[in-house]
């Protein structure tokens, strides 16, 4: 998914630690709303990201990180009031060939402003290099990978393996320095909604059609929820064969209380179900009883491998059957 987040002020960072701050707050909400974050790129008024939201809540992802980055940049530099301008725009992305193309897009934009794209290829080649506030270094092996970004996919696009990866994809990004991709920017202006071929986007235009009848506000309906929550049950069958625990024994009080914390945890996540509606499902008490269950599943999950690597498995299952198409999404921040 490809994103527009947009500022009516003239900078959307005043210094380095602006940028420092946003990619906390970045880093945070991806881990929070089990976000893929593929790349970023940080510009003076805007910010690209390119990401997959596999449980439909891009929405709330991205007003959280607005509103999280906003409140910071005002008490900082005594302002107040909206720092973007309107809501962010997005569009979905058919995989592959045109992921690869729209990385190359995103990588290359500190050399395509402020007059850099008119100097030799050298100075570009050398000025993208360095640039600190985008995934592009460490991509190619020069900077260290950020832990919230998952370049395996991108990667992988290439071919190779580990710094014949590297090396690929580095070659494939500046071949781009010569001459602007005409695919991919004609591409970028052939739909408001998605990027992809002719069939790709008739059927983002069909399913925003469809979304927009039922909202009322269609404006932002076309990435809302394209990956519905799933069944409630369904999500207890897949969590309970991946532990070895049958669907009734979630709805029963027991001493070993992590099996309903997981069953909690995805049924948030997954099915779309409030802590209160987790709570009467499962007959666990509160609301409040399930938001501290999940946030010590949280805390346990950061130091207990075994637990990282099963929450994993169960994560790979419910994405695979939650999704029947593969969509990528661009985010692209403004300011």
């Amino acid at each position: 998914m490809l994103g527009n987040w947009k500022t009516g002020q003239d900078r959307l960072f005043e210094d380095d630690a602006d940028r420092e701050r946003l990619l906390e707050r970045l880093a945070d909400r991806v881990e929070r709303y089990r976000v893929r974050l593929f790349l970023f790129c940080l510009m003076t008024n805007h910010v690209h990201l390119v990401l997959e939201t596999p449980e439909g809540n891009l929405g709330r992802f991205m007003q959280s990180l607005a509103t999280a980055y906003t409140v910071y940049f005002n008490l900082r530099h005594s302002r107040h009031g909206h720092l973007l301008d309107g809501r962010y725009k997005a569009k979905l992305v058919e995989g592959d060939e045109y992921l690869l193309g729209l990385s190359r897009y995103v990588h290359l934009n500190p050399v395509r402003v402020g007059g850099i794209e008119k100097k030799p290829f050298e100075e570009q080649r050398e000025y993208l290099r360095a640039y600190r506030w985008s995934t592009y270094p460490s991509y190619i092996g020069i900077k260290k990978a950020c832990d919230f970004v998952k370049y395996g996919p991108m990667l992988a696009e290439v071919g190779g393996k580990g710094r014949e990866q590297r090396r690929r994809y580095r070659e494939y990004v500046e071949a781009g320095l010569g001459e602007e991709d005409q695919e991919i920017k004609a591409a970028l202006g052939a739909s408001a909604c998605g990027i992809g071929g002719e069939s790709f986007l008739a059927w983002v235009s069909e399913l925003y059609g469809k979304m927009a009848e039922k909202k009322k506000r269609p404006e932002d309906i076309s990435l809302r929820n394209v990956i519905e929550g799933q069944n409630p049950e369904a999500v207890l069958k897949i969590v309970g064969a991946i532990i070895g625990v049958e669907v009734g024994e979630f709805k029963q009080r027991r001493r070993d209380a992590r099996a309903r914390a997981l069953a909690s945890y995805y049924l948030t996540y997954y099915a779309g179900l409030t802590q209160r509606e987790v709570a009467g499902y499962l007959n666990v008490g509160t609301g409040s009883a399930v938001g501290k269950q999940m946030k010590q599943l949280v805390n346990e999950r950061g130091k207990d491998r075994k637990l990282a690597k099963l929450m994993e498995c169960i994560e790979t299952r419910l994405k695979h059957a939650g999704s029947s198409k593969s969509l990528v999404a661009k985010s692209y921040f403004q300011g």
